[in-house]
C-alpha cells in the first residue's frame, strides 16, 4: 500500500507535518514489535504474527475505523499483540505493554463486560514507529491507561481507535515528553448509555522537541461522559499541540462534555497550539471547552522569591503545581509516581 503523507496543507495535520519529519523513506517496510511485561493471571495474550487467529480476535482486529496512517500500519505490519480480559476478570496488577523497534505495528485490546485491567505503555525512545491500536471495551468494563513517551530524536505515530459499550469507564493520562516529531491520535466512540471517558495529559517539551495529541471523542447515544485535561510546559523551540473535536449526535441528549488545554511558555520562540472544539447536533446538553496559553504568573513567582526561594526552584515548584491536576488523577499510586518522577525531570531541564 503506497501512502501520501500527512503535510501541513491538511487541516487534521497543520501543526505536525508527517511528509517533511519522515522524509523520502517514510516509515519503510520493517515491523516493529510490541512486548509485554508479566502477563497477570487473567488476561489472554495472542501474538498477531501467527497465521491463526482466535475467534475473538477475528471478530476484533481491523475493524474499528482508522485513519490513513492507521490503515497502512494495519497493512504492513507483521508484528504486534492482541490481548483479552476475560468477563467479569479484576486484574489487580498492572500490565505493561512496550512498544519497540522500527517500522509499522499493530496492538488489540478487548474487556469483556465487567472486566477490568490497568495498562502501562511505553514508547521505546530510539525509533521511527508508526502504531496503531484499537480497544474494545465491553459493558461495565474498566481500562485505566498510562502511556508514557519519553523524549526521542525519532518520529513516533500511533493512533488508539476505541468503542465503548453501556457503562464502559476510560481513565487515561498521557504523558509526552518529545520527540523530532510525536503524534498520538485517539478517537473514542461512546456508543452505550453510561460510557465515560476520562482523559488527561501532560507534555514538558524542550529543545527542538514536537508533541500532538489530537483527540476525536464522538457522543453517539445520550447520557454519556467525556472529561478532558492536558497541561503543557514548553522551552525552547520546541511546539506543542492539542487539538480535540467532541461531536455529539442527533438524539444523544444528556451527553455531558468537558474540555481543558493548557500551555507555559518559558521562551519566545516556544510554541503551543491548543484547538478545542464541539460540533453540537443535541439539544438538551452539557458541553463546555476553553484553552490558554501564557507565562507563570510573575505576582506568585515574586512571592516565592520574596520569602527567599531561588528563583530557579519558585519556577520549578510553579511549574509542578500547574502540571499536578493532570497527573493525580492516575489511580495507581506507583504508576502515579513515575510520572510525577519523569515530569520533575523533565522540569529540571527544561528550566535549566
Amino acid at each position: 500500500m503506497t501512502l501520501a503523507l500527512p503535510t501541513r496543507w491538511i487541516e487534521e495535520w497543520k501543526y505536525s507535518d508527517l511528509a517533511r519529519a519522515l522524509g523520502d523513506a517514510g516509515f519503510g517496510e520493517d515491523s516493529a514489535a510490541a512486548r509485554l511485561g508479566p502477563v497477570p493471571q487473567g488476561v489472554e495474550a495472542f501474538s498477531l504474527d501467527e497465521a491463526k487467529k482466535p475467534e475473538w480476535v477475528k471478530a476484533h482486529y481491523g475493524k474499528l475505523p482508522a485513519n490513513s496512517v492507521s490503515a497502512v500500519s494495519l497493512a504492513k505490519a507483521r508484528g504486534g499483540i492482541a490481548l483479552r480480559v476475560h468477563k467479569n476478570k479484576h486484574v489487580e496488577a498492572p500490565l505493561a505493554l512496550d512498544f519497540t523497534g522500527h517500522g509499522h505495528v499493530r496492538a488489540l485490546l478487548v474487556l469483556e463486560e465487567g472486566a477490568s485491567l490497568t495498562l502501562l505503555e511505553r514508547c521505546g525512545s530510539a525509533e521511527t514507529r508508526n502504531t496503531g491500536f484499537e480497544i474494545v471495551l465491553g459493558r461495565n468494563a474498566r481500562l485505566d491507561h498510562v502511556r508514557i513517551a519519553p523524549n526521542s530524536s525519532a518520529v513516533q505515530v500511533e493512533e488508539i481507535s476505541m468503542t465503548m459499550a453501556n457503562d464502559a469507564q476510560y481513565r487515561a493520562h498521557f504523558a509526552n515528553f518529545g520527540a523530532k516529531l510525536s503524534r498520538l491520535e485517539l478517537a473514542i466512540a461512546l456508543q452505550g448509555v453510561g460510557a465515560a471517558a476520562d482523559l488527561s495529559g501532560v507534555s514538558v517539551l524542550s529543545g527542538t522537541s514536537h508533541a500532538d495529541i489530537t483527540t476525536y471523542v464522538t457522543h453517539e447515544v445520550g447520557e454519556t461522559q467525556s472529561l478532558q485535561l492536558f497541561k503543557k510546559v514548553v522551552g525552547g523551540s520546541a511546539q506543542a499541540v492539542y487539538q480535540g473535536k467532541v461531536t455529539v449526535k442527533p438524539g444523544a441528549d444528556g451527553s455531558d462534555s468537558r474540555q481543558t488545554a493548557k500551555a507555559l511558555l518559558l521562551g519566545a520562540r516556544a510554541e503551543a497550539d491548543l484547538k478545542p472544539e464541539l460540533e453540537i447536533l443535541a439539544d438538551d446538553v452539557k458541553c463546555v471547552h476553553g484553552a490558554a496559553v501564557g507565562d507563570l504568573d510573575a505576582d506568585s513567582l515574586f512571592y516565592l522569591r520574596s520569602r527567599g526561594i531561588p528563583e530557579n526552584d519558585a519556577r520549578h515548584l510553579l511549574l509542578h503545581a500547574f502540571l499536578e491536576d493532570a497527573v493525580a488523577g492516575i489511580a495507581n499510586t506507583d504508576l502515579r509516581e513515575m510520572v510525577r518522577g519523569m515530569v520533575s525531570r523533565a522540569l529540571d531541564k527544561v528550566t535549566a
